[in-house]
């Protein structure tokens, strides 16, 4: 497979459009977060559905994360297959050849799964049954998020008894995950939203105890919320992914005073050529909707003040030059921020590792494969 580097290249001849880690942006972030979950003394079990790389998973672990999470059991078995002997699928699995699929790589990794229904349950205690595999089972909890898990309290507590019972399944604890508070944009809010959501944990683990069963982990928290689950004193085990990268949306949220939400940098980027210049204030470049995920807002155009990026097709993305002094030449290579950075790492095959990112002196470093791209099964 064609790769757009080769290490020690300079920068300048990487071939476009191309996804590069600026590696020490991408370190500091990394030992960013793993000294707040020790200190904070929680465990970081890093989401690998952000970078779908068992190079970079093994980086997150040789810097004490206890294991990673993956949402689908293909993108798992990746990760086993790379070397990552810790996964939990953070997710509901369906269907008879996935839990198949899951109950044998239980057999070569410690896995655990989420269930939020009675009959998933029964489903994943007869595929462990069959290859004779002891697997974890988390109890997903609604917290507000209003997607998968059970109702909080009773109904739950009822479900991790049937996890107990089974006989190939052991009750490890509880999943409450407020996916839609990552992304709210104001604290105080996030904070109330992660409050609510420890509430609710508390609520279910009462229920457990009059069933005389026990929570050992209740795992959950991302990127934008994980400093309020950390100060919870119930969440004992943290989910993030994107901190690694950060992307353009995730820019957007603020701190309790106003500031961005800077605690990490940037790392993540996609290289573009200026293939066309109709205009000088209208550039086009060679990264559209086959190399950036727009779900969540337009690349933020990097070092390119007043620049904005719009208008994506297939292989086109235009850069409007008009509201500020930024000039380019067809032929120039720009960064772009992906405004969503695990879709747009899911459009690629490789990453471009680059030491000195911003300085003259800019090289590839390494070249690592993504290796569960279009892992969705």
């Amino acid at each position: 497979m064609i790769q757009p580097a080769t290490p020690g290249m300079p920068l300048a001849q990487v071939d476009t459009p191309a996804l590069l880690i600026d590696l020490d942006a991408f370190e500091r972030n990394l030992r960013r977060m793993a000294h707040f979950a020790a200190k904070a003394g929680v465990r970081l079990r890093a989401h690998a559905k952000t970078h779908k790389s068992p190079d970079i998973a093994a980086r997150q672990l040789a810097l004490g994360a206890v294991g990673v999470c993956c949402q689908k059991v293909s993108e798992a078995e990746v990760m086993v297959e790379g070397g990552i002997g810790d996964v939990l699928i953070s997710n509901e699995v369906a269907g008879t050849p996935k839990l198949d699929r899951l109950a044998g790589l239980a057999r070569r990794a410690t896995v655990g799964v989420c269930v939020d229904d009675p009959a998933n349950v029964a489903e994943l205690e007869a595929a462990a049954a069959r290859v004779g595999a002891k697997l974890d089972v988390l109890v997903e909890i609604d917290v507000g998020a209003r997607r998968c898990g059970a109702a909080p309290g009773e109904p739950a507590a009822r479900l991790a008894e049937l996890v107990a019972r089974s006989g190939h399944l052991r009750f490890a604890g509880l999943q409450a995950y407020h996916g839609a508070a990552q992304h709210v944009r104001e604290a105080a809010e996030r904070r109330a939203l992660i409050a609510r959501a420890v509430e609710l944990v508390q609520e279910t683990r009462r229920a457990l105890a009059a069933v005389g069963l026990e929570a050992g982990l209740v795992t959950g928290a991302g990127t934008g919320t994980y400093e309020n689950e950390a100060a919870s004193g119930v969440y004992n085990e943290l989910q993030c992914g994107s901190y690694i990268f950060m992307d353009a949306d995730y820019g957007r949220n603020r701190r309790a005073d106003g500031s961005a939400f800077a605690d990490y940098e940037h790392a993540l980027f996609v290289y573009a050529t200026v293939m066309s210049l109709p205009v000088p204030e209208r550039a086009v470049v060679d990264a559209g909707l086959k190399a950036l995920s727009v779900d969540s807002g337009m690349p933020l155009p990097w070092q390119l003040p007043g620049a904005a990026y719009h208008r994506p097709s297939d292989e086109h993305g235009v850069l409007d030059l008009a509201g500020g002094t930024a000039r380019l030449a067809r032929g120039e290579k720009v960064l772009l921020v992906p405004g969503h950075c695990d879709p747009t790492v899911n459009l690629h095959d490789w990453y471009v590792g680059v030491r000195g990112l911003g300085t003259d002196g800019a090289r590839v470093e390494l070249v690592w494969p993504v290796a569960a791209r279009g892992a969705v099964f």
